[in-house]
C-alpha cells in the first residue's frame, strides 16, 4: 500500500471519528430540576451542572413557590449561562413543577435533577454514552453515593447497598416491589421514551416510583452501571423525609396498584403473607379493590383470629395453594431469605409467583 493510500485511509478513519464526536454532542439533554427553599445548597448544586464534561444541556429550573432566596441564586446563574432557564410552577408541588420544566424543555434526552444533590462531573457524558451506543428502549443510570452533615443512618446505607448492587447488573427490574428502584435524580431516556412512558403526566404519588413503574410497564432495559454518578444529600428537612406523599402507607398504595394492573393473574389464588404494620396495609388495599385472598401469618397470637373480617392463617395453608401468587410484606432479612429458599424448592420465580413488597 502507498504511502498517500495510507495516508488517506487515516484521514477516512479520522474523519469518521470526528462525525461520530460531533453527532454525539449535537444531542441535546433536558435537566428537569424542581426547586423549593434550597438556598443552602443550590449554588453547589448548580455549580456541579455547569461543571459537567458534557456541555450541551439546558437547565429547566422550575420554582415551587420558594419563599427564601432560592429563586434569586437561580436568576443570577441564569444570567451568566444561557443554558439555564428559571421559571414559576404553574401548579402547587413537585408534579406540576416536573409538568411545568417538561413543556418548557425541547432536548433529545431527558433527566431529572434534584436542586440539593450533586453531579459528578461526567455524568450528562457517561449516561448520554450509553444511550446512544444501544438506542431507544433503555434507561441509563448510575450508583448514588449518600452524603450528610451528620452521620447517615443504617437504613440510608443499606438502601445505597442494595440499589447499586441492583443498578450494576442492569436487574432493577427484579425488586421493583420493594422500593424504587432507580434514584429519582440519577437517570436519562431519550425524549420518544419518555413520552411513551407517559412522561410527568400522571398524577400519582410518590412520582418517582410512579415513574420507575411505568418505565418498567413499558419495558424499557436499564442498562448497568459501575459508576458512581450522583451524589445524594441527606438532611433531616429534605422533602422525602417530612412530606406525606411519601410515606410508606403512600408506597404501599402504588404497589399494589401496579401489581394489580401488571404482574397479578386473577386465574390464580392470592395469598398474603405477613400481618405486620405493611401486611394489614396491603391487605385493606386488597379488599378495597376486591381482590379475594388468603392471608397467612406465622405469629400464633394472631393464627385463627380476623383482621378486617379476614381470619388469619398458619404457614402451613400454602401448601393448599400449589398455584398461588403471593404478595411477601414479611420485612425481616432473615425471613425473607427463608421464605425465598421455600419458593426455590417448589421451582417458583419471583416476579411471576413472588412479590416482595419489603
Amino acid at each position: 500500500m502507498t504511502f498517500t493510500c495510507i495516508f488517506n485511509e487515516l484521514i477516512f478513519i479520522s474523519s469518521e471519528f470526528f462525525f461520530i464526536f460531533v453527532d454525539k454532542m449535537n444531542h441535546l439533554i433536558s435537566i428537569i430540576m424542581p426547586f423549593k427553599n434550597t438556598s443552602l445548597f443550590l449554588k453547589e448544586t448548580v455549580q456541579s451542572i455547569r461543571n459537567q464534561t458534557y456541555v450541551n444541556w439546558e437547565l429547566l429550573a422550575v420554582n415551587d413557590h420558594s419563599d427564601d432566596a432560592s429563586f434569586e441564586i437561580l436568576e443570577q446563574f441564569a444570567r451568566q449561562d444561557s443554558r439555564i432557564r428559571v421559571f414559576h410552577n404553574e401548579g402547587q408541588g413537585i408534579i406540576p413543577a416536573l409538568q411545568t420544566g417538561y413543556r418548557k424543555s425541547s432536548g433529545h434526552f431527558i433527566t431529572r435533577m434534584d436542586s440539593d444533590d450533586l453531579m459528578v462531573p461526567h455524568k450528562l457524558e457517561a449516561m448520554l454514552a450509553q444511550l446512544t451506543d444501544v438506542g431507544k428502549g433503555h434507561v441509563a443510570h448510575g450508583l448514588v453515593k449518600y452524603f450528610a452533615e451528620h452521620e447517615l443512618g443504617d437504613g440510608f446505607q443499606k438502601y445505597e447497598e442494595w440499589l447499586n448492587a441492583l443498578t450494576r447488573t442492569g436487574s432493577n427490574f427484579n425488586d421493583i416491589y420493594k422500593e424504587c428502584v432507580i434514584a429519582s435524580p440519577c437517570w436519562m431516556v431519550h425524549r420518544d421514551d419518555f413520552e411513551r412512558c407517559g412522561g410527568f403526566d400522571s398524577e400519582i404519588y410518590p412520582e418517582d416510583y410512579d415513574l420507575v413503574f411505568r418505565f418498567y410497564e413499558h419495558q424499557l432495559t436499564c442498562l448497568p452501571s459501575h459508576e458512581i454518578l450522583h451524589h445524594w444529600r441527606d438532611y433531616p428537612t429534605r422533602t422525602s423525609r417530612t412530606h406525606e406523599n411519601y410515606a410508606y402507607n403512600v408506597f404501599l398504595e402504588i404497589k399494589v396498584h401496579y401489581f394489580l394492573k401488571l404482574n397479578h393473574d386473577p386465574s390464580r389464588p392470592l395469598v398474603l403473607w405477613g400481618a405486620g404494620k405493611k401486611g394489614k396495609i396491603a391487605a385493606s388495599l386488597l379488599l378495597e379493590a376486591k381482590i379475594p385472598f388468603a392471608w397467612i401469618c406465622d405469629n400464633p397470637k394472631k393464627i385463627g383470629k380476623t383482621i378486617y373480617d379476614q381470619e388469619m392463617l398458619p404457614f402451613q395453608v400454602i401448601d393448599r395453594y400449589p398455584d398461588a401468587q403471593s404478595i411477601i410484606t414479611v420485612a425481616n432479612p432473615k425471613a425473607q431469605e427463608e421464605v425465598q429458599g421455600f419458593f426455590k424448592k417448589r421451582g417458583q420465580k419471583p416476579m411471576l409467583d413472588y412479590f416482595f413488597f419489603c
